[in-house]
């Protein structure tokens, strides 16, 4: 059986997902408006109390990945934090102006990670050399990487994502990027040591007219019939 990660928004969303078989839960704030930011430390609190192991996204704010000492310094202090407050594992990413890895800053957060797991997410998406720097990772000590295969969905990036796993650096190779429990066997095929996908729906959000700042698309949830569904599908036989 294949490990099963989904990013949730809140402890409500991990219930959901514990509760439908999900291994771990990435936990993450504003995920449809910004693709996931850093979760409140409350929020990482209550998640953690609901039993399920969980790995908090370290992204300070909006854009791309490349960080500035000063950004960096604080990512670093958030996943002290995090970790600090139960997290099992971090994720995390930091690139170079010409968009190669920043081996010096992914490595500074690596070590504030202490003996927490500690997962590259998909910056290494837009690298030119996803292999080399597959090994770069695999040299500083992260233990895996979540990863589309440079496709919008991973999907459609079977090749590189079969590349990664053939270039065996010890690091574990995770398909995360417009996963649905239907692409699910695909991605196992290749041999992905893990799937990471969000499972959510969207319902009314009560606050949409009020003078809170609701939106009138709703609320993003995590939906238990997904979670099932994905669950399910990663026991197909490769």
């Amino acid at each position: 059986m294949t490990t099963l990660e989904i990013a949730v928004q809140d402890a409500a969303g991990a219930a959901v997902a514990l509760a439908g078989g999900a291994d771990r839960v990435e936990l993450c704030a504003a995920l449809g408006a910004t693709g996931g930011l850093t979760p409140s430390p409350a929020t990482i609190a209550a998640t953690v109390a609901t039993g399920v192991e969980v790995h908090a996204l370290i992204r300070n704010r909006p854009g791309g990945f490349v960080y500035s000492p000063d950004e960096v310094r604080v990512l670093a202090d958030d996943v002290r934090r995090a970790v600090d407050l139960g997290a099992a594992g971090v994720v995390i990413g930091a690139l170079q102006p010409g968009g190669a890895l920043d081996a010096a800053a992914t490595a500074i957060l690596l070590d504030a990670a202490g003996d927490a797991d500690v997962t590259f997410h998909r910056a290494i998406d837009t690298v030119s050399d996803p292999v080399r720097t597959l090994h770069q990772l695999a040299d500083i000590g992260v233990l895996r990487v979540l990863t589309s295969g440079g496709a919008p969905k991973a999907g459609d990036g079977l090749n590189t994502l079969a590349a990664l796993i053939a270039a065996d650096t010890g690091v574990e190779v995770m398909a995360g990027g417009g996963v649905t429990p239907t692409s699910i066997p695909s991605l196992l095929a290749v041999g992905v040591d893990a799937v990471h996908l969000s499972a959510k729906a969207v319902v009314a959000d009560p606050g949409a007219t009020g003078p809170g700042g609701g939106t009138a698309s709703g609320l993003e949830v995590t939906d238990p019939a997904v979670v099932a569904a994905a669950r399910a599908a990663t026991y197909t036989k490769r």
